[in-house]
């Protein structure tokens, strides 16, 4: 592939779908344009693209591919400039956002002027945000959605895919309104419940000043999302509120049902309602990334003594093994502490727990 690739967004999805594209195709130009003019000039310092441009209109004209990587209400609005731009009449265009039919409802003017748009949706993340933390390995194996409309030629979507081949993501193609239902249910509403088990606990936390302390732990994990972008998740749910609302009432069911299971003391039912969410969970695949990033968890068993924390994490640099968020587990009250360090990856944890076992005698787990 040659030409030239218009990045609109360098955060870190637009970032590393540059960083993807500069591995694959090493005669392609890469522009870059964010309103936060700190970040382009650091996507530009750390090679995640060669060139910044001051405004969209610079970097739209000349562009055989254009990706849309912002927040969804933004990247509508982008959408609809780009649509009264003097663009290569070949040009692909696509975007990035979480949901996908108003996106596509957005972009009806560019197909009106026979420019192709085909939505997209990587399904990946990271701990981390912001140009700095783009890499080239975020997609890899990670389910890639594209959305395009029914007039959109195969071969289009065969050539974005193609484009986008250094991603080494899985690429599904479904509606726009499959797309938004799918993720509504495996990503919108978790996020939803995570959110108001959080807020439930802080309500009662006024009155139980133990449940902080006693939340730390599995309770973190489990509401892990809950700490995701605000903002962002405000556009999200507003975008996406016929599903969520529907998946709402169902949700408001299932608590009834299990409301009147505990009013009976009905022991059966509520043991076959746990064995049976318990035999679809363990069911799901375990290797692939899914809708919500993945926590590649370590736990390491410490002894508390000074410095063991950096002595842990000495270790790891001295491999280069990054890590992405390391804490201590507070409701442990025997000897031996509990560190847990968060990856990116499997193949990191993997690695670091082979490299704290080559140099301790400290005792690891995956779960806890």
């Amino acid at each position: 592939m040659v030409g030239q690739v218009f990045v609109i967004g360098l955060g870190l999805i637009g970032g590393s779908l540059a960083l993807c594209i500069k591995k694959e195709y090493k005669d392609v130009i890469i522009k870059g344009f964010d309103i936060n003019r700190e970040q382009a000039r650091l996507a530009k310092m750390l090679g995640v693209i060669d060139e910044v441009v001051e405004n969209i209109p610079d970097g739209a004209q000349y562009a055989d591919l254009i990706i849309v990587s912002a927040p969804v209400n933004d990247s509508k609005t982008i959408i609809q400039a780009l649509a009264n731009l003097p663009l290569k009449h070949d040009v692909i265009i696509t975007d990035t956002g979480s949901t996908k039919r108003t996106i596509v409802d957005t972009s009806t003017r560019l197909r009106q002027r026979g420019i192709t748009f085909i939505g997209g949706h990587p399904m990946a993340g990271s701990h981390k945000s912001g140009v700095s933390a783009a890499k080239e390995i975020l997609f890899e194996n990670a389910f890639y959605l594209l959305t395009p409309e029914k007039d959109i030629e195969p071969e289009k979507v065969e050539l974005l895919k193609k484009w986008l081949k250094g991603t080494k993501a899985k690429f599904l193609t479904i509606t726009p309104q499959n797309h938004d239902y799918l993720t509504g249910i495996v990503s919108h509403f978790p996020h939803i419940i995570a959110a108001s088990i959080v807020r439930q606990t802080e309500k009662l936390s006024e009155t139980e000043t133990l449940i902080p302390r006693l939340a730390a732990g599995g309770f973190r994990d489990i509401t892990r999302i809950a700490s995701s972008n605000p903002k962002m998740w405000k556009d999200i749910l507003l975008h996406n509120r016929e599903v969520l609302i529907d998946l709402l009432q169902q949700w408001q069911e299932e608590m009834e049902q299990i409301k009147n299971m505990l009013e009976n003391g009905s022991g059966e039912d509520i043991f076959h309602y746990f064995q049976r969410a318990k035999q679809f969970r363990d069911g799901l695949p375990q290797k692939e990334k899914g809708a919500i990033p993945s926590f590649y968890d370590l736990y390491v068993d410490i002894p508390d003594y000074p410095g063991v924390v950096s002595e842990i994490t000495g270790y790891l640099a001295t491999e280069n093994i990054s890590i992405t968020n390391i804490r201590i587990l507070e409701t442990r009250e025997d000897i031996n502490g509990v560190l847990v360090i968060s990856f990116q990856t499997e193949d990191d944890r993997e690695r670091a727990e082979k490299c704290i076992l080559s140099y301790t005698n400290f005792g690891t787990s995956t779960g806890i």
